[in-house]
């Protein structure tokens, strides 16, 4: 006989041997979302936060140029996004472990250098092969970023204030996303290397974690990735396969649709220059921004499953609407669309890991949703270019619409599966 789990969550007790989006609350809608913006630890994690759309958003309207400029394929050039991500999926669980053990503050300042200073580096790349092994090298330094960044919020805050916090915390990285790619834009058009100088930022936000970041009182214990069975228990089959399946999905439907088959459609079929990609992408990312601020208003009423269902199906509307849109500014309309769905699924996914894993062993946990982003975000450039050929950017869109509202049926399903049966 299973256990019913009682977990606080949001201010409220939940019964967690109900289906996920029935949970039994008590006290309804309490648990203040007010976000303490004098903290000095969330001033160093949305610093951190900002500096990670640089990896993608900065680079993604200059990717006409930088084929120009080593006469690469539309698969080849691809990879210069998708080999950002691919030490992020094998070593993001061996960060995560590391991390549970020597600290927070311990990885996430070598990492910001590390992403720095080998973003930078690109710029002086001799050939196109360099360049990418500097991609990859980089992204162990993106990767420690983003669990660092959202394991500090899942150690300093609790209840409805963490779902506003990581909200507010995504919000930051979609402005960040919104602003990155005009400014790529207008670099990519005077070089194809100088957005790459602005990695550089990331040295100045090394240094304030260093002066201003506190270690979170949380006790770290020597212990091998042998511990990660400890998240496996502490989330059941279900909630696993709804919150790491979803982080996935929704990773593969924004980098594969938005940020490689949109700016290829719009370049291809519109004859659209890299600022006006960058406009383009730049509305999805608004949206996302104003649509993660109030993930800390809707925790109040309704369950992170319910906000991740409603995401999926924002995505699949947004998408549909993309492979029907005739002008340039009608494909920004429903980026737009899309984008809000994306800032409403991501925030939801990591206020439930934090909430059902142990302090312990949180950044194992969040660390294992990163390496599920990352393979999300690798695999979507590389799918979409392989299958453009064959089908075509627009059709590809059709494809992702459909795929993005199966997404949510999947999530609404799990939501109504009784735990008992896992």
């Amino acid at each position: 006989m299973k256990i019913p789990r009682l977990s606080h969550h949001r201010g409220s007790m939940i019964d967690a041997s109900l289906p996920m989006g029935h949970h039994l609350r008590v006290g309804f809608g309490r648990g203040s979302s007010k976000i303490p913006w004098d903290s000095p630890t969330l001033r160093v994690v949305f610093a951190s936060t900002l500096l990670a759309p640089l990896g993608i958003a900065l680079i993604s309207p200059g990717l006409s140029v930088i084929q120009a400029e080593f006469s690469l394929t539309d698969a080849e050039t691809s990879l210069i996004l998708s080999s950002y991500f691919v030490t992020g999926i094998v070593l993001s669980p061996f960060i995560g472990a590391l991390e549970d053990r020597v600290g927070r503050r311990a990885v996430l300042i070598p990492s910001l250098l590390l992403f720095s200073l080998t973003g930078a580096a690109i710029a002086y790349a001799p050939s196109y092969e360099v360049a990418l092994a500097l991609r990859i090298v980089q992204g162990t330094g993106a990767a420690g970023i983003f669990i660092s960044t959202v394991t500090l919020i899942g150690d300093v805050f609790d209840g409805v204030q963490r779902t506003a916090v990581l909200g507010a915390n995504t919000a930051v990285l979609s402005t960040g996303a919104a602003i990155f790619p005009i400014v790529g834009g207008l670099l990519a058009a005077t070089s194809w290397n100088a957005p790459f100088l602005v990695y550089l930022l990331g040295i100045p936000v090394a240094l304030l974690a260093y002066v201003a970041l506190d270690e979170p009182s949380v006790e770290h214990h020597p212990r091998s990735l042998g511990s990660f069975r400890e998240v496996f228990v502490a989330l059941s089959l279900r909630e696993s396969l709804l919150l790491y399946g979803s982080a996935f999905m929704i990773e593969i439907l924004l980098f594969g649709a938005v940020f490689t088959a949109i700016p290829f459609q719009l370049s291809a079929e519109f004859d659209v220059r890299p600022v006006q990609i960058g406009l383009t992408v730049t509305a999805a990312l608004i949206a996302s921004a104003v649509a993660a601020s109030q993930a800390g208003t809707l925790a109040k009423y309704i369950s992170d499953e319910a906000i991740i269902i409603s995401g999926f199906a924002c995505a699949g509307a947004g998408l549909l609407f993309a492979w029907q849109a005739g002008s340039p500014a009608l494909v920004g309309v429903a980026s737009a669309v899309f984008g809000a769905g994306w800032g409403l699924v991501l925030p939801s996914i990591d206020d439930e890991v934090s909430e059902f894993v142990p302090v312990e062993f949180r950044a194992e946990a969040l660390s294992l949703r990163n390496s599920t982003t990352f393979l999300g975000r690798t695999l979507a450039p590389i799918l979409f270019t392989a299958l453009a050929p064959f089908w075509g950017y627009r059709l590809l869109l059709l494809v992702a619409g459909v795929v993005g509202f199966a997404s949510g049926l999947l999530g609404w399903i799990l939501s109504r599966w009784n735990s008992n049966g896992d």
